[in-house]
């Protein structure tokens, strides 16, 4: 049994180090699609129930909540990317003690940060959420969704370390086993809950937290089993100053980058509540379409840090520019037959969330305003994704940061006030994905993020 692990491990690593990069970055990166698509039947479910069981205000309340959620758990998911990046620089270079090493640091970072998050999710909620202007309609709701939510949220936490710390070593399939598992869960309990108890969002977040805490428990069994050198031994949690140094150097900004984009969204949503129940309901509505419109992309980027952090480890420079090659033309292709696609059929789409014509209208606006424009949000990220994995991660968080926050906030506090308009949020959307797409393709193009290591090193 042994043997077979170690065999597993090897060809999944010779593999993206020495196969066909195209074919290889596909294969790779259709467990994460499927996978993530999965995922996010977690609030698509949710918000179809609620929408079609609860009423206008529950789906408002659940589709509101997830900016804050992204924005509080987005820093510590990107730490778990700066993991991520050593871990497969070390599995690359076959480094078995410091893979050992790195991955105990990570589990124990993220169970204390868990922990952390846990609580000022609970504390903070109410607060955040009357920040947000949230309606007076919902906000009872909102506050009972996020409380939940937030109680198991350490569980999210640790399927999507544990799922990165598999991926950096090359396996993206059985984090998709586990989480086709989850998401049955979620969809039965939800239906269970909701339909036949009438527990309202009370019972979606229930059903969420119990369907992650599954996840949470298959992951952390497949690390405690394997045999390979990453395997995780409880024993041996412990933070390792060097390992956590490294993860931070590397995370840390793409954490900062996750949590300040997504607080950004969290104003962008206080305007969007500012134009009442039935616009937060269209666009929470629509932001369920526009999830499933990004996860190629997002796939795709996470396949191509993986790629490169491996192929850096093992040396083949040569393979990191072919691999960016790659995943460009694949995201090209993929976006806009997704755009066109959404585009046509995205308001037949959003009837499933609702029946009620103004939650639709709105939704179908944002749809159609913003689906001409993916390519080029799709495009800074599989860039940024690339870039992350050869461990440069301040350049791309400050493109980033400056276009889809700084950028972002200060359009609408100077141009809401003067149109009255929603498409005034809309057009925020456009111009950052423009812009950052523009500083992150000249940020590539400079090849500084490589030439590091393409210079004669030391052996």
């Amino acid at each position: 049994m042994r043997v077979e692990q170690r065999q597993d491990g090897e060809n999944r690593q010779n593999a993206i180090i020495s196969g066909v990069i195209w074919k290889q970055l596909l294969l790779f990166a259709l467990p994460l699609l499927i996978g993530n698509l999965f995922q996010q039947l977690y609030n698509t479910v949710d918000s179809v129930i609620v929408g079609n069981y609860v009423g206008k205000n529950a789906l408002a309340a659940v589709g509101s909540s997830m900016s804050i959620i992204n924005m509080l758990i987005g820093f510590f998911l990107g730490l778990s990317t700066g993991a991520g990046v050593i871990i497969s620089q070390y599995y690359g270079a076959d480094a078995k003690k410091e893979l050992h090493d790195a991955v105990h640091t990570t589990i124990a970072m993220i169970l204390i940060s868990g922990v952390f998050l846990t609580f000022c999710g609970i504390l903070f909620t109410p607060a955040i959420l009357r920040m947000m202007g949230t309606p007076a309609e919902v906000m009872e709701l909102s506050v009972r969704y996020l409380k939940i939510y937030f109680a198991g949220i350490l569980s999210l936490m640790i399927y999507n370390m544990g799922a990165g710390i598999l991926r950096a070593i090359g396996d993206s399939k059985r984090p998709l086993y586990y989480l086709i598992a989850s998401s049955l869960v979620n969809v039965a309990l939800d239906l269970i809950f909701v339909v036949c108890f009438k527990m309202g969002v009370a019972g979606v977040a229930y059903a969420t937290i119990i369907a992650q805490t599954v996840s949470a428990v298959l992951i952390i069994i497949r690390l405690i089993r394997t045999t390979e050198s990453y395997r995780l031994i409880l024993r041996d949690l412990k933070i390792h100053k060097i390992y956590l140094l490294k993860i931070l150097r590397v995370g840390l900004p793409a954490g900062l980058q996750q949590s300040i984009i997504a607080f950004s969204n969290v104003i962008v949503q206080s305007k969007i509540n500012g134009f009442g129940a039935a616009a937060m309901a269209g666009c929470g509505a629509y932001t369920k379409v526009d999830a499933f419109v990004i996860l190629p992309f997002m796939s795709l980027s996470l396949a191509g840090t993986t790629f490169v952090g491996q192929n850096i480890g093992a040396r083949r420079y040569d393979r990191v520019r072919k691999t960016a090659r790659a995943s460009f033309i694949i995201t090209l292709i993929i976006t806009l037959t997704l755009s066109v696609l959404v585009y046509l059929f995205g308001p037949v789409i959003l009837r499933i969330f609702t029946k009620e014509q103004d939650v639709i209208h709105y939704g179908s606006y944002m749809l159609k305003t913003l689906a001409p424009f993916y390519l080029f949000v799709a495009f800074a990220n599989v860039c940024s994704g690339i870039i992350r994995g050869s461990g440069q991660t301040v350049i791309p968080m400050l493109i980033m940061v400056g276009t889809m926050c700084v950028v972002r906030v200060i359009w609408l506090t100077v141009m809401t006030p003067i149109m009255q308009d929603i498409m005034v949020v809309f057009l925020g959307y456009i111009i950052t994905w423009v812009l950052c797409a523009a500083l992150m393709l000249a940020y590539y193009l400079m090849g500084s993020w490589l030439t590091r290591y393409e210079k004669p090193q030391p052996r």
